[in-house]
């Protein structure tokens, strides 16, 4: 091993395995046994990969590294190809995006923490590879019915987390919580979501009797919410039939507009990271697919239990939205 080699490139970390990451292969090598336990909890397990890999993993963990009480916030900088995220002074990683190749060095208390790789290293270190293996990533949760899935897309606090809550009141099931990937196989579009639960905000209270008479004790972003980790039994995918981004106000009722191709593509586009011209090749036949879906906004104020069932009733009944139409569809409730 050179001197000075903080990422520690040419250790030895002989533990392999291979994970279907939101419709990408991937390969983790390591020195840790928990590290492998905490990518099998939040990627699919492949026993043996019947595809190349898209991006490779290599993570070495320093047992001599002194353990730490909380974990500050991450940090990401970029310079063309190369991304480095920083999780502590004894943590972080390095990824090619040319190559599609992440290296790092963790401390063994960052590496035994299974919840923080589920709810922010994974999820981020899929944020940083997505575009270079031809993932596109939305600001939205999905929820599914069998294999039929639900977009809610939309900026922060326009109810994602509470809609998708209220929708597996009725049988939906939740498969991702404000940020949803999607892929391509053979020419089918799937999205895909990451174990973490959903996160709700103190209003919930109000709303679901699972928070009633209780207070929020966990807190993200400087804000106490809830969090509510829902049951999940089957695989965290499902093909998408209906992209609905939200739009919330103050009055009671809903209205469902079908949107037009270009300003679905504008509100894609807005949250999409700055990529590579060989990414943006990649992700350019995801985007098509993802824009032939039915397509719609939803304005709404009220309860979400019954914003829940009109929108379930339409995502079953309403007529398919056509892109080159300008013929608007409305349901509303009072």
């Amino acid at each position: 091993m050179r001197r000075q080699d903080f990422l520690h490139q040419d250790a030895e970390t002989k533990l392999c395995e291979h994970y279907m990451a939101a419709g990408a292969v991937c390969s983790l090598t390591t020195n840790c046994e928990q590290l492998l336990e905490a990518a099998r909890t939040t990627f699919l397990p492949v026993e043996v990969p019947w595809r190349p890999i898209d991006f490779s993993l290599r993570f070495w963990v320093d047992g001599a590294a002194a353990p730490q009480q909380s974990w500050p916030k991450p940090y990401v900088r970029g310079l063309g190809d190369l991304v480095f995220a920083g999780f502590d002074a004894h943590s972080s990683m390095l990824a090619d995006l040319r190559t599609r190749r992440v290296i790092g060095r963790f401390s063994t208390a960052m590496a035994s923490d299974t919840r923080h790789w589920k709810m922010v290293i994974f999820p981020m270190l899929l944020s940083i590879v997505a575009g270079s293996v031809g993932l596109i990533e939305l600001h939205a949760s999905c929820v599914a019915s069998d294999e039929m899935g639900l977009i809610l897309a939309g900026p922060s606090r326009s109810g994602k987390s509470t809609l998708a809550k209220a929708l597996t009141e009725i049988g939906f099931r939740s498969l991702s919580d404000d940020r949803t990937f999607c892929s391509l196989t053979h020419g089918k579009l799937h999205a895909w979501g990451l174990p973490r639960p959903l996160k709700l905000r103190c209003e919930a209270a109000s709303w679901f009797e699972d928070f009633r008479d209780r207070e929020p004790t966990d807190i993200q972003n400087g804000e106490r919410v809830f969090h509510f980790d829902p049951e999940r039994k089957s695989a965290p995918k499902c093909e998408p039939q209906l992209l609905v981004f939200l739009e919330r106000g103050e009055d009671r009722g809903l209205s469902i507009i079908p949107m037009m191709k270009n300003e679905a593509i504008s509100r894609i586009e807005k949250d999409l990271l700055a990529e590579a011209p060989d990414a943006i090749r990649k992700q350019a036949e995801v985007l098509d697919k993802l824009l032939s879906l039915r397509c719609c906004v939803l304005r709404y104020g009220g309860h979400p239990q019954v914003i829940a069932e009109q929108l379930a009733a339409s995502f079953f009944n309403m007529p398919e939205c056509r892109f080159s139409s300008g013929e608007k569809w409305r349901a509303s409730y009072r």
